[in-house]
């Protein structure tokens, strides 16, 4: 029996909302479940084994694999799980009824429209928001709307006829304010038909105004001392601020249609597919295509809607794609959104190939950790705008303290990571004061005279941690070596992580996010490391070597001697009569440890 590796599946699963799907070794779908995290939920069904129900035992052990679907909010995970178990009805779920679908917001087409909720959806022109996964919420949202806004409630036929012949008496809701009284025209259509467009605004999402009016409720309620009605208003506000009016999984504004999005590289192309119903998701896959030849995105997306298509028996006369394809076909329509629902849909779609992309690749270079530094490395040939692929890197970093103990420090990348063996730190010789730019000049000329005179391989890359001085003092040096024109090399000015190329004023900005800046960075701060360490080390030994010279009778040899053989002050208090005769006279070793004892008495 093929047996199920759950931990492998639950590495790629993330932890996002969405809706996940099981299905058993015929590759029948057997199960649909929603989580606002789907990492936890789906390890939840194989953590608890004691816990479990019989059925949910006999489900986990049907489970072969595992798919998912991420969405922007828990509440469209919950829409999303809706609409693909009513179209796909699996054994293991409860079977959901028409009547216990989501409700909807509906402003009624007619004169003098009405605004109530319903579970039904009529293709009658009317306007439908929604669907509402909390009919709390909703309720909460028509009452404040209602409150804000006199609406009739009536079924009248109140057409402009009618009205002006008089048919209608205005009822209770007009004497109690919650209706202006349109039956008797004493609202007009325009200012009703206002309010309408106002409400539509809000059931859009744009809640501000209504948030800004509750409010002034509250505000006045309290100022009149009425705090249960504040209390109300309060409660009804915290409401409205957590509300989302929008789904980008289920919108009966778009009626079916397919979407496809794809994200590729050299090898691979990967390619989603949503299949849109009456508003509502009801298909979804995500495919790899491993590149044959040098395809570009649009033969491969097109080859891939011909699958998706034939695989889902779609009919659909739309397709929404993110660019132009030059596909012949009248009977199909490609449309490339810029903005609205179906911009959302897209986004959605190109959100989980993304994200597929990236577990898929990640999966293959932890198996293959070649890849990864091939995919790096072509990347930052790319982004630098390189001759040659940058396997061996080099980068340099200075560090003093007010012009002392100066040292400059080298580490070494290859193949993308760190080479430790490589790293080199070099005390400054020709350099007085706090001349950053000189010990640069002297660095980068010690490290390649000394390459070249061992035949060494040259990089193909050199980082410079400073701005346009340090690397104009770098190329100085590599002049004077005659290497300038073999290597590549670039300076990051650390304040707004710019990149300097020699003889150009205008710095490159990459993606703050790019892999290229991250390597970049990952050098120039493993450099500071390094260096500073080194200098810290160099200065704490001239600080404590100051400190013994001080001593009267110990002199410098002495003193370098004593450092030499026990590293630090701590060490030489703690050493014994005997080990520090070895290098001290009687006169000398008695002074020390007066010193010492005198230093201690004084503490």
């Amino acid at each position: 029996m093929n047996i199920f590796d759950y931990r492998k599946a639950l590495a790629d699963i993330p932890h996002r909302p969405g809706v996940y799907q099981y299905w058993d070794q015929e590759d029948t779908l057997i199960y649909i479940g929603k989580a606002k995290d789907l990492r936890n939920r789906v390890g939840s069904y194989f953590n608890q084994d004691n816990q479990m129900n019989g059925k949910t035992r006999v489900l986990v052990s049907k489970i072969r694999k595992i798919t998912f679907t991420i969405v922007d909010t828990e509440i469209d995970a919950w829409l999303l799980e809706n609409s693909l178990i009513k179209k796909h009805q699996p054994r293991y779920n409860i079977m959901l009824k028409d009547d216990k679908t989501y409700p909807w917001i509906i402003i009624k087409k007619e004169p003098f429209p009405r605004l109530y909720w319903t579970r039904k959806m009529v293709k009658d022109g009317s306007t439908y928001f929604g669907p509402y996964a909390s009919v709390g919420m909703m309720h909460t949202i028509l009452d404040l709307i209602k409150e804000t806004y006199p609406l009739r409630t009536c079924n009248l036929p109140l057409s402009p006829v009618n009205i002006a012949e008089g048919k209608f008496k205005v009822c209770l809701e007009y004497q109690i304010g919650n209706c202006k009284g349109p039956c008797q025209a004493y609202q007009s259509s325009a200012d009703y038909d206002q309010s309408i467009e106002e409400i539509k605004d809000i059931l859009n999402g744009k809640i501000g105004n209504v948030i800004r009016e509750v409010k002034q409720i509250i505000k006045n309620a309290v100022a009149e001392l009425n705090f249960e009605y504040a209390h109300q208003y309060q409660r009804k506000l915290l409401v409205l601020e957590k509300y989302q009016s929008k789904s980008t999984v289920v919108n009966s504004s778009i009626t079916n249609v397919d979407v496809v999005s794809i994200a590729s590289d050299e090898r691979y192309a990967f390619v989603n597919y949503l299949k849109i119903m009456n508003g509502s998701i009801i298909q979804t896959q995500t495919i790899e295509i491993k590149k044959r030849l040098d395809e570009s995105d649009e033969e491969l997306l097109t080859i891939a809607i011909t699958e998706f298509r034939t695989k889902f028996n779609s009919t659909s006369k739309e397709i929404i794609v993110p660019f132009d394809l030059t596909i012949a076909d009248e009977n199909l329509k490609f449309t490339v959104p810029k903005l609205g629902e179906k911009k959302n849909l897209l986004d959605l779609s190109h959100k989980n190939v993304l994200f597929f992309k990236r577990e898929k690749l990640n999966q293959y270079e932890k198996l293959n950790p070649d890849l990864r530094s091939e995919r790096i490395l072509t990347q930052m040939q790319k982004d630098l705008m390189l001759t040659q692929l940058p396997v061996h890197i080099e980068c340099f970093d200075n560090s003093n303290f007010q012009g002392q103990y100066p040292v400059s420090a080298i580490v070494v990348f290859k193949d993308a990571k760190p080479s430790k063996k490589d790293y080199r730190h070099f005390n400054v010789k020709t350099v007085e004061g706090p001349n950053d730019f000189a010990t640069m000049e002297e660095a980068v000329y010690r490290r390649y005279k000394r390459m070249l005179e061992e035949e060494g391989t040259l990089p193909q890359l050199i980082i410079i941690d400073g701005g346009k001085g340090q690397l104009s003092s770098a190329v100085s040096s590599l002049k004077k070596l005659g290497i300038d024109k073999k290597v590549t090399v670039i300076g990051i000015a650390k304040r707004l992580e710019e990149l300097y190329y020699p003889g150009d004023s205008y710095p490159l900005h990459l993606d703050k996010k790019s892999e290229t800046l991250k390597i970049i960075q990952q050098l120039r701060d493993e450099a500071h490391r390094f260096g500073i360490t080194f200098h810290r080390k160099k200065r704490d030994q001239g600080t404590l070597k100051t400190e013994l010279e001080a001593i009267k009778g110990i002199g410098k040899t002495s003193a370098d001697n004593l450092l030499r053989q026990f590293k630090s002050v701590k060490r030489i208090k703690e050493a014994s009569e005997e080990e520090l005769a070895k290098i001290l006279n009687k006169a000398q070793l008695k002074t020390l440890l007066d010193y010492f004892n005198i230093k201690k008495g004084s503490l």
